[in-house]
This record gives structure tokens, C-alpha cells and sequence, in this order.
């Protein structure tokens, strides 16, 4: 029965120890919690101007979005840390920073990928290499730029099919942008006959190709012989357009080739087949009529 008056005695003097220190206490609960609610709306606010400041340094959505939450969250973690201090738990502070750095060395080793495509992401939000809705084209993707997250991309092939690619992937690698100018140029390659006209055809080919309609017409027409075919003296032509839609360069392609068709046609200008020439001769250049009468005499 002692033993069991002084263990109640014991339980009531530590209660009544842990009594007067939460009353000592209150009033660093109170400025704790103060201060804690302070740094939330100090947070919200600052974060407000972070994303205000940056949109006028950069039209990019998602990098006002991770600049607005990092200045948001370090604020938060100021605010915690004020806290803590003021209920005289600096060692606490103190383990856990050293601790979230051990937890951060730890991650960044696990997840060096994300980690890169991340900062990759981060980059090309400062950047803005690409726009949704622009045309573009890396790692043998060609498509439309649907979406820019901080670690992926997403591309609508001219398939129609969803490609995500790993920002890491774009950025170290060869970026196409078709739209990013406004303007795109289209190349068409043709050949005419040996027996032909250059100067007709060439003046036959600008003409038709800058019939075209939505040709730009403050870019010339260019057209370059480019050597000695096998059946044809061969040519490329060049003229400019509106960077609107892959749809739009390939429909305006179409209609130069039908174009230069057509006035070929009316001009009398011929697109050769492939010609093979064959020798029959040992040594070559023996004709195979000679060849046939050759043979013919040798059997009589």
C-alpha cells in the first residue's frame, strides 16, 4: 500500500511539473502560433507578387507557377523555423535541416533522371525553346506541341498519336521548330529532258509556281539547276509560305506540283522517265544490232 501512495505521489508531482511548464509555456504557444499564421498569409501574399514580378519578365505559366510555390514554401519554412525557435527547440531545427539535407543528397543520387529532366524542364520554361501549338520536331518525332510540364513534353504526332518525351531528351538534343518563325519554305525537285529548253523551262517553272495562291509574295521564287541526272538535267525550286499548319505546307506543296504538271504540259516541256541504256559489247560501247549481226554470221 506505500508502495503504491508513492507512486501516485510520484505521478502527481509530474503532472503538476508538466502543468506549470505548459502555463510557462503559453505565452511561446500563443507567439508560436502567431507567428506561424503570419508566415502563412506573409507566404500567400509574397507568393501574389512573385508570380506578378515574374509575369512580366516571362508569359511562361508554369515557371511563374514553380518560381510563385518556392518562394511560397520557403517562406513557410522561415516561419516554422521562427517558430520552433521561439519554443526553444533549436536542436530540433537543427536535426531537422540536417537531416533534410541527408534526405535531399539521398534523392538527388536515386533520382538522377527526374532530377535532370526537372532542371531541364525548369530551363526550357526560362527559355521557351517551344509553345504549345507550335510544330516541331526532336528524336525523330515530328508533331504538335500539346503540353510542357516540368518533366515531360507532350507531342500530337502528324499520326495523331500522343508522344510524351523527357524534357532531358530536348534539351541535349536537336530542336526543329517550324512555327517559331512564322514563315516556311518549300522545296520541290523536278527534271526535264536533255533534249529541252533550260531557259524555256525555267521560265515555264517560276511562272507556274508563282501562280500558286498564298505563295508569300515578298519572297521571291527561286529555282537552281542542281546537275546531270541519269535521265534528266535536274532542278529545285523554292518558294515561301505561311508557317500556319503541317496540313497547310503539305496542301500548298501539292498544288505547286500540279502547277509546274500542268505547265509542263501546256509548254511542251517533258518530265523524263528513268532511261537505262544497255551494252551488250565485251569491252562496251558495241551497239546491239552489231552484236545481233555478229552472232548471226558466226552460226553461218
Amino acid at each position: 500500500m506505500l508502495d503504491l501512495n508513492k507512486a501516485v505521489d510520484l505521478i502527481e508531482r509530474k503532472l503538476f511539473i508538466w502543468v506549470e511548464q505548459f502555463i510557462d509555456m503559453l505565452p511561446n504557444l500563443a507567439l508560436a502560433a502567431l507567428i506561424v499564421v503570419v508566415g502563412w498569409l506573409a507566404a500567400r501574399l509574397v507568393r501574389y507578387w512573385t508570380e506578378r514580378l515574374v509575369s512580366k519578365m516571362t508569359d511562361s505559366r508554369t515557371l511563374r507557377r514553380l518560381i510563385g510555390n518556392s518562394v511560397y514554401l520557403l517562406v513557410i519554412l522561415v516561419g516554422l523555423f521562427a517558430a520552433l525557435t521561439v519554443l526553444h527547440l533549436d536542436k530540433t531545427v537543427t536535426s531537422i535541416l540536417a537531416g533534410a539535407g541527408i534526405i535531399g543528397l539521398a534523392l538527388g543520387f536515386a533520382f538522377q533522371d527526374i532530377a535532370a529532366n526537372f532542371i531541364s524542364g525548369v530551363i526550357m520554361a526560362a527559355q521557351r525553346p517551344i509553345r504549345v501549338g507550335e510544330l516541331i520536331g526532336t528524336n525523330d518525332h515530328v508533331g504538335i506541341v500539346e503540353r510542357i510540364d516540368l518533366r515531360t513534353t507532350e507531342l500530337r504526332d502528324l499520326q495523331g498519336i500522343q508522344v510524351i518525351i523527357p524534357n532531358k531528351d530536348i534539351f541535349q538534343s536537336v530542336l526543329l521548330n517550324y512555327t517559331r518563325h512564322g514563315i516556311r519554305r518549300v522545296d520541290i525537285s523536278v527534271g526535264v529532258s536533255y533534249g529541252d529548253d533550260l531557259e524555256k523551262a525555267e521560265r515555264v517553272t517560276l511562272d507556274a509556281v508563282r501562280s500558286v495562291p498564298d505563295r508569300l509574295p515578298d519572297h521571291d521564287v527561286e529555282l537552281y539547276y542542281q546537275g546531270f541526272g541519269d535521265s534528266s538535267i535536274d532542278l529545285e525550286v523554292r518558294f515561301w509560305i505561311k508557317a500556319t499548319s503541317n496540313a497547310h505546307y503539305q496542301d500548298m506543296r501539292s498544288r505547286a506540283v500540279k502547277a509546274i504538271k500542268a505547265a509542263y504540259d501546256k509548254e511542251g516541256i517533258t518530265i523524263p522517265f528513268p532511261i537505262r541504256t544497255l551494252d551488250f559489247g565485251i569491252k562496251g560501247g558495241e551497239k546491239l544490232d552489231v552484236m545481233l549481226s555478229q552472232r548471226h554470221g558466226d552460226k553461218h
